[in-house]
């Protein structure tokens, strides 16, 4: 039995957002709990070069219609409801994900999650304004105003920074990222190999 699988993850990313909502019923399937670990995607591009799919795909023949297949089946395999396009996409995170670390210091990182991908992609709002996230936020049950104060703390900076060029040297180059020990895998699609792993088969 492996140890814990890690989920690298951006709220900016709505393949972060399936396996996001995908995660539960794997955890249920085999008895592992999945260790969430904010990154800033930005910052994991930059490291790397690498670039967004929306800029990827981008007048490519073919590719983006195969990339829409894939979610259509991610969301029939994994019984999940399909993200709501981001009308403000791509949206800046990175005061999201400096909250993401705050909550983990909070002791609510959890329920923020959850309140934070809810509103990039179930009810989409622009949440790079500062005055939209807290309102959201607070909607959620959350001390929003605390969080994002928080999310402006050096250490709380520093930690988002560490996870993110940790999460590089260990091979990521986007978003959604799992490990499993040393194993990495990278997309959506790539869950059912870290199912497979954890539960031994």
């Amino acid at each position: 039995m492996s140890s814990n699988p890690q989920f690298m993850f951006d709220f900016g990313s709505p393949n972060a957002f399936l396996s996001h909502e995908a995660i539960p019923a794997i955890e249920k399937r085999t008895g592992v709990k999945f260790e969430y670990v904010p990154v800033l995607l930005g910052g994991i591009f930059k490291a790397t070069n690498n670039k967004s799919p929306a800029e990827t795909l981008a007048g490519i023949k073919n590719k983006r219609e195969f990339h829409a297949l894939e979610t259509e089946r991610f969301v029939k395999r994994f019984g999940v409801k399909p993200y709501v396009m981001n009308p403000f996409f791509p949206v800046n995170t990175l005061n999201l994900m400096r909250a993401a670390v705050a909550a983990q210091l909070e002791g609510v990182f959890e329920k923020y999650v959850e309140a934070a991908f809810h509103h990039m992609w179930v009810e989409p709002k622009k949440m790079d304004d500062p005055e939209v996230a807290v309102k959201a936020l607070t909607a959620s049950g959350l001390d929003a105003a605390k969080l994002l104060a928080r999310s402006q703390e050096p250490e709380v900076k520093a930690k988002l920074i560490e996870n993110t060029q940790a999460a590089v040297e260990r091979g990521a180059f986007g978003s959604p990222t799992f490990f499993v020990d040393k194993e990495m895998f990278f997309g959506k699609e790539q869950l059912r190999e870290v199912e497979e792993m954890v539960s031994g088969k």
